[in-house]
């Protein structure tokens, strides 16, 4: 109990501070291969493509103890392209929804048909299409645009921020949010728990209190002594709390381990699974809209090539296979400690694009939530640290066991001796 808290006395506590097991992020894009069929109201056809590796360094920083046995850090992410192990370079050109341009225009949708048309023609001499061919790296990165400039000239406060754009032009070299969780210095059941995020005991981008809940921890590590029901985290990149379910006992490696799973209920609509109701408003089934914290863009998260989703987000696009094995997520964590032994953690970024009547450029494209790109962030213990678990959590109590047995066995002679002489 000591070795699992958040102490800097504790065995696990390096391990909690500089998260030692080497994690990798793979991205895989949609390429869209028929953008101007889409344009003129035709089904998208993607394209797979990838995976881009990315190696990732997690680290702690501001890390500071407070009287009531809780912790507060910040945690880093540092990502560094990994060539070797890519099916591709980040000069690879790919051709996808313009985002910014899509977005703002379903963003408009609603506003007067002047504003639209000086966004049409502010489009045009920008040379704004609805599809753009760009780089992975600026993709992901960020790129210039003057589209930027123009949309907050003409909506101000629509898109509230300057700059590049890109889809994880946040990620790199940025933390994940202030973390405030219990030390289990006093409740070891407690340990990990979060007791707040950035000063917040519960978010504000949902519709019920139930959905703006922060349960669980921060998805690190999680109580010892786990039973196999279910697990909670807070993820900032999903602007919620998560619920995986026990699957199944296995091993990893020879350490113990159980697995959790994503549930069918986890990205469904409220009307397949009421609780649900407060992340709405919702569409199909598997899909989770989260323009609430994404700065009101039409933006969706969901299982990658919407496994687990209903059969009309996949029949409305061709080019997806969902299948377990390969867009299932998963944690897999030793009971006794809380410590998980391998992970991937997989989502989806969807955005959705329509025809929006007074911008030309969004021509007759039909309501259709398309996929993006795909990303997963696996990890597992090896080396030194796997051996040092094996160890003190598989090899020393199997040892103890087995000298148990034997110090009973020659116990017995001798009670029936004392019995005897008695």
């Amino acid at each position: 109990l000591q070795n699992v808290r958040i102490d800097p006395n504790s065995i696990s506590f390096s391990m909690w501070k500089d998260i030692p097991v080497p994690f990798y992020m793979s991205v895989y894009f949609f390429e869209v291969l028929n953008p101007k069929e889409v344009l003129r109201g035709a089904k998208p056809a993607l394209n797979q493509r990838g995976p881009f590796v990315y190696r990732e360094f997690r680290y702690k920083t501001n890390i500071t103890f407070h009287d009531n046995d809780t912790v507060s850090f910040l945690e880093y992410r540092r990502l560094f392209f990994q060539p070797d192990l890519s099916n591709g370079s980040e000069d690879e050109y790919i051709v996808v929804p313009n985002v910014l341009m899509m977005g703002a225009a379903v963003m408009m949708e609603n506003l007067p048909n002047f504003v639209k048309l000086l966004l049409s023609g502010a489009l045009a001499g920008l040379k704004q299409e609805a599809f753009m061919n760009r780089t992975v790296g600026e993709i992901l990165w960020g790129y210039d645009d003057p589209l930027i400039d123009t949309i907050n000239t003409l909506v101000p406060g629509l898109i509230p921020f300057k700059g590049k754009f890109g889809l994880f032009v946040e990620l790199n070299n940025s933390n994940s949010g202030l973390f405030t969780v219990n030390t289990g210095m006093k409740d070891i059941s407690r340990v990990h728990m979060v007791d707040s995020w950035n000063g917040l005991k519960k978010v504000n981008y949902w519709r019920s209190n139930q959905c703006n809940m922060i349960n669980g921890t921060a998805g690190e590590m999680w109580p010892p002594f786990m039973s196999p029901t279910s697990l909670e985290f807070y993820s900032p990149d999903a602007c919620r709390s998560m619920t995986l379910v026990y699957e199944q006992s296995g091993k990893f490696k020879g350490v113990p381990t159980y697995r959790f799973v994503a549930p069918k209920t986890l990205f469904a609509n409220g009307t397949d699974y009421p609780p649900n109701e407060g992340f709405c408003p919702c569409m199909q089934s598997g899909i989770q809209n989260v323009s609430t914290c994404r700065l009101k863009a039409p933006m969706f998260i969901s299982h990658p090539h919407f496994y687990n989703a209903d059969p009309v987000l996949v029949n409305a696009v061709e080019g997806l296979n969902p299948s377990k094995d390969h867009h299932g997520l998963f944690l897999d964590v030793h009971p006794m400690t809380g410590i998980p032994m391998n992970c991937s953690i997989k989502l989806q970024l969807n955005l959705y694009i329509k025809q929006v009547s007074g911008i030309i450029q969004t021509g007759k494209i039909n309501p259709v939530v398309l996929p993006l790109l795909w990303f997963a962030e696996s990890g597992s213990i090896e080396g030194s640290v796997l051996t040092q678990f094996y160890t003190n959590l598989v090899l020393i109590p199997s040892l103890l066991e087995y000298l148990q047995y034997i110090f009973l066995a020659l116990s017995v002679p001798l009670i029936i001796s004392a019995a005897v002489l008695m």
